[in-house]
């Protein structure tokens, strides 16, 4: 029963951020007029607030308020400023009302999470069944906005904020979970979320963390600019085309754990950076015609990229933080990957966006779509590369033969 419950929170989690944050460059392009540099800004909101909120948020679950009350409150502030974003047409109003937004929504990410583990007697083995619930969110997500057509409308962001209010409602329903040390003594290191620090003094745990973020800086382009691409090149039904992705990504978290009990977490990392790389030479060398077949297998790559990187990771964080840092340590990788990777991948991809943007014969805007995705697959190369030479930590397989201490 409880599990169903952490299921339902993990579909509403991620069906509000599928609804709108994967149009919106579409949105923001071709109806609004945002050029590149204010369409980066934008993405980069999400990375903005997971760099600020979730140190805080962490140590404030971990010191006196209960979970599920952080999270009601911030979803039902959130459903007002992302409803009011929609309402907005010039970028110096949108962008400090989508930031606004964003610093209520990307801390319940990691709050989520640390709800679920709670309730959990071996995350390793159960959260993935539970978070496999937010993937069928964002499935339902794009296929709302692909099938009625929504992409380059503010439609997306109104569900969004409708839906968040009712999440703040269904939260205080949630198992309660109270804070983990509030007897403890309150530091400015704790205070702010620096007590996670120390799982750095670990040499795997530092080059997680380093190639982590620096991982997330050619991941941005995927995520920012994907719908804009496919629309531009004449993909019909972009959106609902992307959440093949998400029916892959449903697949891999089910056989998650038996690639790391096989090959090893390090292994298993690897394979999800292999997979970005390819994914975007596909994407540089396909097109919306014959070479369709390309652009359906980068997006159905996305199952072994996100899980076998990111689920992957979070579970590895849990694993590796002790009971009191569990919240802490959630936030403060989404700082590092989240945070500040995605927002200097969004600034970039901005950048390079601008640059191999111009006008067709109609005037109308357009890319240069094979130069720009070129450059983030091989940084990707580069980030696979150093993380195989650097990360040793073979006793890292034995994961998903642990239960929580």
């Amino acid at each position: 029963m409880v599990h169903t419950r952490l299921s339902l929170m993990m579909f509403i989690q991620y069906f509000i951020w599928g609804i709108w944050n994967v149009t919106m460059a579409t949105y923001l392009s071709q109806t609004l007029g945002f050029d590149g540099h204010q369409i980066g800004w934008a993405y980069g909101t999400t990375a903005i607030a997971a760099m600020i909120s979730p140190f805080f948020v962490g140590v404030i679950v971990d010191r006196s308020i209960a979970a599920e009350k952080v999270l009601s409150l911030l979803h039902l502030m959130g459903g007002f400023l992302i409803y009011w974003s929609s309402t907005l047409k010039d970028f110096a109003w949108f962008f400090p009302v989508l930031l606004a937004y964003t610093l209520c929504y990307m801390p319940t990410l990691a709050l989520t999470n640390s709800l679920s583990f709670h309730h959990m007697e071996n995350p390793a083995r159960q959260f993935p069944k539970v978070r496999v619930l937010g993937t069928i969110g964002w499935i339902a997500a794009g296929l709302i906005v692909g099938e009625i057509h929504l992409e380059a409308t503010a439609v997306p962001f109104k569900i969004a904020g409708i839906v968040s209010f009712l999440m703040g409602l269904y939260c205080l329903s949630l198992p309660h979970t109270p804070p983990k040390n509030d007897n403890s003594a309150v530091s400015l290191r704790g205070i702010l979320g620096l007590d996670a620090l120390q799982l750095m003094k670990e040499r795997s745990f530092l080059i997680f963390v380093v190639v982590s973020f620096m991982l997330c800086i050619p991941l941005q382009f995927y995520y920012a600019f994907t719908n804009l691409f496919l629309n531009e090149i004449g993909v019909t039904e972009a959106a609902s085309k992307m959440t093949l992705g998400q029916g892959s990504e449903i697949l891999f978290l089910l056989v998650m754990p038996f690639f790391i009990t096989r090959l090893g977490l390090k292994k298993t990392l690897l394979i999800g950076m292999g997979a970005w790389v390819v994914r975007y030479f596909l994407f540089a060398w396909g097109n919306g015609s014959e070479l369709l077949w390309m652009l359906i297998i980068g997006i159905l790559l996305h199952g072994v990229c996100y899980d076998f990187f990111f689920v992957a990771g979070q579970i590895y964080v849990d694993q590796k933080a002790p009971a009191k840092l569990r919240s802490a340590a959630q936030g403060f990788i989404a700082f590092v990957t989240l945070g500040l990777g995605m927002f200097i991948g969004a600034r970039i991809s901005g950048v390079v966006l601008q640059h191999y943007s111009y006008s067709d014969l109609a005037g109308a805007l357009q890319h240069h779509w094979n130069q720009i995705w070129v450059l983030p697959a091989g940084a990707a190369v580069v980030v696979m590369l150093l993380f195989a030479i650097f990360f040793h930590a073979e006793k890292e397989k034995d994961l998903f033969s642990k239960t929580k201490s």
